[in-house]
């Protein structure tokens, strides 16, 4: 929780977009992270998204757990609504919340330890449910709030900062979720804003659950000689296999690309995804070609990052629990009480 709070002054020749406001007015607190953290650099591109979106800042719903990395929902858009679970737990309640209101726009943030660690249970069940949200994880393969121990996420081999080596096999978040049948899987680097942005939107408006697995460098803890998550490490073993460009579908559709093969891919609600693929054989359409592709680069000791996977097409939590579209605290009372009669009938079903 950040309780420092930025001046409101804002110059007057700051860009607009199509609601009026400015980047301003999607920050949030003053950040208390350490000076360089790479999750505020995750912040700055949650909100350069959400502004590019022109999403109000009330539709906007920001959930966490624990850890440094849930320390990220106070540092944008402070007018959106707000919940901070306990630890691991935020995937219930972001079900729950998107159950009642699916009017609304939901944005996860969480860490390694809070996601694959003891949140794992829940993380697994939010997949398949398919619940529409984007979850970010900021994975910087240490406890950053309890000293920097090894994560879940922590690679075999990778040293800790007092020379210790890792030997537990660590939970790979993106095959985790191809393999559990997430329908948006991505990661990304902190230090590239240029393809993060892009992927955020592409995830705030997908169907269903999508996955952002955001390698950010703890710089206190684990961005020394010999950690696999460090900056120098991440920016020396990075493959980018897809490139992304949001293109929003009232405007024209460009990119700033090079010569290659531009794909468009049309989301359920008409907003295009623009991938620009940079190998001829990798198709972000076949769930089980990504996994071997992950798994390939992997053995080479290389991050796959852009946009891995996506399925457009498979029913969401909504269309499999058929979900009424108005939000339940709009709803009338006479609706939401069945009364004696519809009570009866009911508890009928169960004797």
């Amino acid at each position: 929780m950040s309780f420092m709070t930025k001046p409101k002054v804002a110059h007057p020749g700051l860009p607009r977009n199509q609601l009026g406001l400015t980047r301003r007015d999607y920050e949030g607190g003053m950040s208390t992270l350490c000076a360089g953290c790479g999750h505020d650099s995750v912040t700055a591109a949650i909100i350069e998204a959400t502004w590019g979106l022109s999403l109000r800042p009330e539709q906007l719903v920001k959930l966490s757990g624990i850890g440094c990395s849930s320390k990220t929902t106070a540092y944008f858009v402070s007018g959106a609504h707000g919940f901070n679970s306990v630890h691991g737990r935020m995937p219930s309640i972001a079900t729950g919340a998107i159950a009642a209101n699916s009017q609304l726009y939901y944005i996860g943030v969480s860490g390694d330890g809070d996601t694959l660690s003891i949140g794992f249970g829940q993380f697994a069940h939010a997949i398949r449910r398919n619940i529409n949200m984007l979850y970010i994880l900021e994975n910087n393969g240490v406890y950053g709030l309890t000293k920097g121990q090894f994560s879940a996420s922590a690679d075999v081999g990778s040293k800790a900062k007092k020379g210790e080596a890792n030997q537990q096999p660590p939970i790979d978040a993106v095959q985790t979720a191809l393999t559990l049948g997430c329908t948006f899987v991505a990661r990304s680097f902190s230090g590239d804003k240029a393809q993060l942005v892009p992927l955020i939107k592409a995830g705030m408006m997908h169907k269903g659950f999508a996955l952002i697995d955001v390698l950010s460098p703890c710089v206190t803890f684990n961005d020394h000689e010999g950690s696999t998550k460090s900056y120098e490490f991440v920016r020396d073993h990075y493959d980018a296999v897809v490139h992304a460009d949001f293109v929003p579908p009232a405007n024209e559709i460009t990119t700033e690309y090079g010569a290659g093969e531009v794909v468009p891919v049309t989301l359920h609600d008409g907003n295009r995804i623009v991938l620009h693929k940079l190998d001829p054989d990798y198709d972000p359409t076949n769930r089980g070609k990504a996994i071997n592709y992950l798994r390939d680069k992997q053995a080479h000791g290389e991050y796959v990052t852009g946009l891995i996977y996506m399925d457009s097409k498979s029913l969401d939590f909504h269309d499999v629990n058929a979900t009424g579209s108005t939000p339940m605290n709009q709803l009338p009372f006479a609706k939401l009480t069945p009364g004696a009669q519809g009570l009866a009938k009911i508890m009928e079903r169960y004797r």
